[in-house]
């Protein structure tokens, strides 16, 4: 075993930094015996070097990153400060400099990823981010080294766990959003602005992660159609079901039939109560995912925080420092599909429409000819009103997005139709 230990550098203390800075100083024996040489933490980059970091040694604290990922010494770097600017600058400087990467990072790796593994593989430096999705919960890996040999058709997840603990509470005792939302913030869940939350942009940037690696091809953010969970309200869980439904806020990342192209958005949806996603509750996080030769998989447990990140981070860390000491590196960007992102227009699902009509005859009979002449088929429709008012509810059969809203359209301008009260994808049948 080699003495000499690997030396870490850590950009970032907050939740996450600190609990991966306590389970190296608490595991470190451990950690020698997985890796084969110990791990020493370096230096650690903080904005606020006055504040009081228990378990860490005041002379490691410095306020420059850059000099620290400069240092030349240094054999991994960890990044935890997310966002952009300045982790982006720092990470190729220190492949630049000699340093593989571990990042929990989901916005910059789902924008500049492929740029980022480009300069670790100019270098030949490892980038490793399992913490950027989901958490705890091994994703990443399994997608990019246990199904390397098979052909991954469809991921679907609930990615976001503040989402889930608000829809989950929306449904389980019929609050609404907001009532849901403020108990989420109350309770440490959701930010004081939740707007990357429950807009879908952190669902999104996960999606494009696990659209890239499971589909071999290129997919940033901007290609991931995103809508967020807002306009959900009890109404549509009452819905829900009676279906036999309830609604969670999916990412769900599909290669066509045809195998020409991907598709990644982001969307609340309905998921009948038999599908295995439909059971996780609170803030919990889950990922199902459908091989060809694997079959269905699940992927399930605790998708936030600042120790299940961390187990991540550390499982990265060791992946790593393995890779260093056998002076290789582990797998890198897989691209070679180029496969394009198909537009939310061409995406085929299944919808739940719900309307307010003139309680009067031949209604449905105007409504159903809209859906005909859009070559949208219905699956059912459910009927009631009084007092000369009525709600209309029509659940279709598999339609592209855009015959969809071809007919929404249509609908609106019809007399009898006073309003579009919600529109709902379904799936998982």
């Amino acid at each position: 075993m080699r003495t000499r230990p690997l030396k870490v550098a850590l950009l970032g203390c907050g939740v996450v930094g600190s609990e991966v800075a306590r389970i190296m100083t608490t595991h470190a024996d451990d950690l020698t015996a997985r890796i084969g040489a110990p791990v020493e933490l370096a230096g650690v980059a903080v904005r606020r070097p006055s504040k009081v970091r228990a378990g860490i040694d005041p002379a490691l604290v410095t306020t420059d990153a850059t000099a620290l990922v400069k240092r030349g010494d240094i054999d991994v770097v960890v990044e935890v400060i997310g966002g952009i600017e300045p982790a982006r600058t720092l990470i190729t400087t220190a492949f630049e400099h000699g340093a593989s990467v571990v990042s929990a990072n989901k916005a910059l790796i789902a924008q500049d990823g492929a740029a980022l593994h480009a300069t670790a593989e100019q270098h030949g430096r490892d980038l490793y981010y399992e913490a950027a999705v989901a958490g705890a919960i091994p994703l990443i890996r399994p997608l990019r080294e246990s199904l390397a040999g098979d052909k991954v058709n469809r991921v679907l997840g609930i990615v976001n766990g503040t989402t889930n603990f608000i829809l989950d509470k929306m449904d389980s005792t019929g609050a609404g959003y907001q009532e849901a939302l403020d108990e989420a913030t109350a309770l440490g869940y959701a930010e004081a602005d939740p707007t990357a939350d429950v807009e879908g942009f952190d669902a999104a940037a996960k999606a494009a992660i696990l659209a890239g690696i499971a589909f071999h091809t290129r997919v940033r953010l901007d290609d991931v159609y995103r809508e967020g969970m807002a306009d959900v309200t009890a109404a549509d869980f009452a819905s829900a079901k009676r279906m036999g439904c309830t609604i969670k806020l999916l990412a769900i990342c599909e290669r066509a039939a045809d195998g020409g192209s991907v598709t990644a958005c982001v969307h609340p949806a309905m998921i009948p109560l038999s599908h295995p996603l439909a059971s996780v509750r609170e803030a919990y996080n889950a990922v199902f995912v459908e091989a060809e030769a694997a079959g269905q998989l699940m992927f399930y447990g605790p998708g936030a925080g600042g120790a299940p990140t961390a187990s991540a981070v550390l499982g990265d860390l060791v992946a790593v420092c393995r890779n260093k000491l056998g002076e290789a590196t582990g797998p890198g960007d897989s691209a070679y599909t180029q496969l394009p992102v198909s537009p939310m227009g061409e995406v085929v699902t299944r919808y739940h429409i719900s309307l307010d009509v003139a309680d009067k005859p031949g209604v449905l009979a105007q409504v159903a000819t809209v859906f005909a002449e859009h070559g949208v088929s219905i699956d059912t429709v459910r009927q009631t009103g009084k007092d000369g008012e009525a709600s209309l509810v029509v659940v279709t059969h598999r339609a592209p997005d855009a015959a969809l809203s071809g007919t929404v359209e249509a609908l609106r301008r019809l007399d009898t139709v006073r309003g579009v009260a919600s529109i709902m994808r379904v799936e998982g049948e």
